[in-house]
């Protein structure tokens, strides 16, 4: 019987569960939260290849550790540290963009909102909004390819000077003749700050996403990568099809109407408007999902 005691003692003792208290739990919430946000970006992006690549060194790794390869282990041991800086080397546009998006997060962003934008009544004008919103589906009417970017909260500095500096007054006139053909500054993106163009021909960085429709060239690809790595609303008007989309967030939506871009546009400003009823294009594609 003493034996058995002792037996339970030390070998099965240490199976009883220890004492969980409020904060653990509520520490084992945010790191699975952390690991689950960790693992969904790593399958969205180029790292998902490296992790697999990883996986593959590590099998390698646990063989020459059963089988005693010494040489092996030697190289692995030293190549260690290099392969870890050359890995945030290679991946450092995925971390920025990561660490981009958590400081877009809505629940980290009311903390560090430094911007006097919010005390301003509104940030464009009804005449602004009439324009862009007239110039879009004017171009459309002749599939004449266009990509607006509205600026919000997020600067878009970055990319402004990239292309050329007009800061003229937003108009319909002045948005359709930009985007003619055969005009010096049709190519491009136009970047709108306010009620003024700040900048035509301007250079986006296109989305890596994998899961993007492989219908979208290339114009539809810059608006949904500007809207990744900032809170601003593209335009997007398709050459091929006349169609006007959207994209904020990383989510496209497309084949909007008139109604539903005024109200987009006037919700970057908080300001209230009569919800029309929405029509959205028909059989939404996976695309046109948010991209966490």
């Amino acid at each position: 019987m003493e034996t058995i005691i002792s037996f339970f003692q030390d070998y099965v003792a240490w199976l009883s569960l220890p004492r969980i208290g409020i904060t653990d739990i509520f520490e084992i919430l945010i790191i699975a939260f952390a690991i689950y946000n960790v693992i969904t970006w790593v399958k969205q992006t180029r790292a998902w290849i490296l992790v697999k690549g990883l996986i593959v060194l590590l099998i390698l790794w646990l063989i020459a550790s059963v089988l005693d390869l010494n040489v092996i282990l030697w190289i692995f041991f030293k190549s260690i540290n290099v392969g870890i800086i050359a890995v945030i080397i290679v991946f450092q546009p995925e971390f920025r963009k990561a660490l981009e998006q958590l400081g877009q997060n809505n629940l980290v962003t009311p903390l560090f909102n430094f911007n006097d934008s919010k005390d301003r009544s509104e940030r464009f004008s009804d005449q602004t909004v009439a324009g862009i919103v007239k110039a879009s589906f004017e171009l459309a009417k002749t599939k004449t390819g266009a990509l607006i970017v509205i600026e919000k909260d997020i600067p878009l500095i970055e990319f402004e000077k990239t292309g050329i500096a007009i800061d003229s007054l937003v108009s319909s006139q002045l948005l359709i003749n930009i985007f003619e053909h055969n005009t010096p500054l049709h190519d491009g993106a136009v970047i709108i700050r306010g009620n003024r163009i700040v900048a035509a021909t301007c250079y986006l960085p296109l989305s890596d996403n994998m899961h993007l429709s492989k219908d979208l060239g290339t114009r539809h690809r810059a608006g949904i990568g500007v809207s990744e790595v900032s809170d601003s609303l593209t335009i997007i008007v398709s050459e091929e099809t006349g169609k006007v989309s959207i994209a904020t967030g990383g989510t496209l939506i497309r084949n909007v109407d008139g109604d539903y871009l005024r109200n987009k546009i006037n919700s970057l400003q908080n300001k209230v408007t009569d919800v029309k009823k929405i029509k959205l294009w028909k059989g939404r594609v996976k695309n046109e999902k948010k991209i966490n």
